[in-house]
């Protein structure tokens, strides 16, 4: 991960837009070629972004975190994973479902949904006593298992039920490069974008949580965020709804055991964590979840709500936060 530290002004802006650069470009080439994965498997586009797409955009926040817990940040650690998590579905689900309020499969989000919602409330449970336990990981890591066997049985009968796509003769190997260069391009540049944007927060004195639970988790959810963007124009809902999901289980499930283990059992979590990112978290997720497993679809008026709450926990937790 490259530091910004001790780098002139202008450096620091010139690293912001390369980052920014890399990752609408970068964002623009894996969703091509995630959408070309699903064509020609015959796997629907929601199994690809809950699983290729998610782990690939995921990786900054696990790259973040982990630096964090090996070097005893704790802030860094939890705050970067829940925050994520916050961002991905206040601020960029919002977005997707403002823009394209649709009709959704239940049977295809609900298990993953679910999953989701249980492994916040284990998170919850496990960080109130200020310390993340073994069974925390233990558990959440057996929620992530379940998710892969789901993902996996779904896409064998999705493969086998729908007709694949006709492959293009020199295909393969351009949508191969565009799924390398792609992942690379949003994986660098949300590290330049939080590198920059991290050292020009420090300036201003503000706290560690803060910084890792607002701009280091925006900059690392950057990646889902112009995945989404992009999915939305190219009219791909399925792709994006499915990548932030899957991207969820991720930085829950996956981010926050593998931190735990780093650190040697030794992840604990601040008040901020337990008595406001978490809650946050889980009311977004709530929001977000809840009515579509009712109804079977999103409405304008939940991404509308999703925006709101989101913004003024950015607000609250920038000008009033007590922590």
């Amino acid at each position: 991960m490259i530091s910004a530290a001790g780098w002139p002004l202008w450096a620091v802006g010139i690293l912001f837009i390369c980052g920014l650069v890399l990752i609408v470009k970068g964002g623009d080439l894996f969703v091509d070629s995630a959408v070309w994965i699903a064509e020609v498997s015959g796997i629907p586009k929601f199994i690809i972004g809950a699983t290729v797409v998610s782990f690939a955009t995921t990786l900054p926040e696990l790259l973040v975190s982990a630096i964090g817990a090996a070097r005893g940040s704790n802030a860094i650690a939890i705050g970067n994973a829940v925050g994520s998590v916050t961002a991905n579905t206040g601020l960029i689900m919002a977005v997707s479902i403002i823009c394209i309020p649709a009709a959704v499969s239940r049977k295809t989000y609900s298990v993953k949904s679910v999953l989701l919602l249980a492994a916040t409330v284990i998170l919850f449970a496990a960080s109130a006593c200020g310390r993340f336990p073994v069974w925390g990981s233990s558990l959440l890591l057996g929620i992530f298992a379940a998710s892969v066997y789901e993902s996996v049985t779904s896409a064998k009968a999705a493969a086998g039920a729908t007709d694949k796509a006709e492959i293009e003769k020199g295909g393969i190997p351009a949508n191969i490069l565009k799924f390398i260069f792609g992942a690379a391009g949003i994986v660098i540049g949300a590290d330049f974008l939080v590198s920059s944007a991290t050292e020009g927060a420090s300036a201003l004195g503000v706290s560690e949580a803060v910084i890792s639970a607002t701009i280091v988790a925006v900059g690392t959810s950057l990646p889902e965020l112009v995945t989404t963007v992009t999915a939305i124009v190219k009219r791909q809902s399925s792709l994006s709804v499915g990548n932030i999901i899957g991207a969820n289980l991720i930085d829950i499930a996956v981010i926050l055991p593998v931190c735990s283990f780093i650190s040697g059992q030794k992840l604990y979590s601040c008040p901020q964590n337990v008595f406001l990112d978490l809650p946050v978290c889980l009311a977004v997720l709530l929001i977000a979840i809840i009515p579509m497993l009712i109804k079977g679809r999103f409405y304008r008026v939940q991404g509308a709500a999703l925006l709101a709450v989101y913004l003024s926990y950015v607000i609250f937790i920038s000008f009033f936060n007590p922590f």
